[in-house]
Formats: C-alpha cells, sequence, structure tokens
C-alpha cells in the first residue's frame, strides 16, 4: 500500500473470513516466538475462531484496493471479549487490532481505534477498554500516545503472561 492508495474502514462480511484469518495470523505471527510453542497453537486457534465475528457488535477492517491490511474487532463486555464477566467491564472493549506488516506505519490501527471510538459514542458507551501485554510493546506505545490509561483492577492472567488493562475516556478524548 502506498500513500496513492485508497483506504477504506467498512464492517467485515462473511466472505472476508478465510482473508481475516490469515491476516490475523500474518500480523501477529512476530509474537510467535515470544510464546510456548502450546500457546502460539492456542492463540492461532483464537484468531480464527474470532475470524467469524460472532461474538463482536462490529468487526472492522481496513481495505486497500480488495485486500485487508487492517482489522479490529469490538466486544460489548469482558464477558463476551474474553469470557470473562468477573472483570466487570461492561462498555466496549477492543480485541485482536491488527495492520499488515507490508502495512504498517501508515495510520492504519489509528482509523481502526478512531472508527471503534465513533462507533462506541454511537452506542451510548463512555469508556472504551483494551487488553495487550508487554510484548506487543508498539501497540501499547500507540495506545498511550492516543490517550488510554492503565486499569491494573481490570488485568488478568493468561497462563503464561500478564495481560494488562487500558481504557479510554470517550468523554474526554480527542480522538475522533
Amino acid at each position: 500500500m502506498n500513500a496513492k492508495t485508497c483506504l477504506t474502514i467498512r464492517d467485515a462480511t462473511s466472505r472476508d473470513r478465510e482473508q481475516l484469518e490469515k491476516h490475523l495470523i500474518e500480523a501477529y505471527q512476530q509474537y510467535e516466538r515470544l510464546m510456548s510453542p502450546a500457546r502460539w497453537e492456542r492463540y492461532k486457534e483464537e484468531m480464527k475462531m474470532s475470524a467469524a465475528g460472532e461474538r463482536a457488535i462490529a468487526f472492522l477492517v481496513a481495505e486497500s484496493g480488495d485486500r485487508i491490511v487492517g482489522s479490529v474487532q469490538l466486544f460489548a463486555s469482558s464477558e463476551e471479549a474474553y469470557g470473562r464477566p468477573e472483570l466487570e467491564i461492561h462498555s466496549p472493549i477492543i480485541r485482536f487490532l491488527a495492520v499488515s506488516p507490508q502495512a504498517r506505519g501508515q495510520g492504519i490501527a489509528v482509523r481502526l481505534i478512531r472508527e471503534s471510538v465513533l462507533r462506541s459514542r454511537a452506542a451510548g458507551a463512555d469508556t472504551l477498554h483494551l487488553h495487550t501485554t508487554d510484548m506487543m510493546e508498539a501497540a501499547v506505545q500507540l495506545y498511550e500516545r492516543l490517550g488510554f490509561k492503565r486499569a491494573q483492577d481490570k488485568d488478568f492472567f493468561n497462563g503464561e503472561a500478564h495481560v494488562k488493562s487500558y481504557w479510554l475516556d470517550l468523554l474526554q478524548t480527542g480522538i475522533a
């Protein structure tokens, strides 16, 4: 993708599923070496299952031409996103924000987050949440630059890693 290529943010459709599975795994492949083989296989299965978008309230894709170069899923709660009602997050949660390696550095992640903010506000939400780990260093830097704050009381352990929670005040943010 180059500066002259038009980028479209749209809702994913069932026709996108195969391409989304490949896109997600390609985007997260860099973390394989940082996980145990068993954890990587479980994570790949989670990504493949998530490509159906069945529990998501929105599944957004960034498309350049006929190619998906970015995606993000928006869930209604921690129960829907992770099967973790005990986190008591009852507002939208971003999950599986992904940008294809060859399309990085072009603002695609910001555009997907911006659309997530707009949709969360339209749904009447005051906050937007996400979870990440330290291995996703570039993502953490982006979230913090966009104004997401730590919410340590919503952290959890996934069996191998400390999964950190962040939230964004949708009433105060300048995003969107």
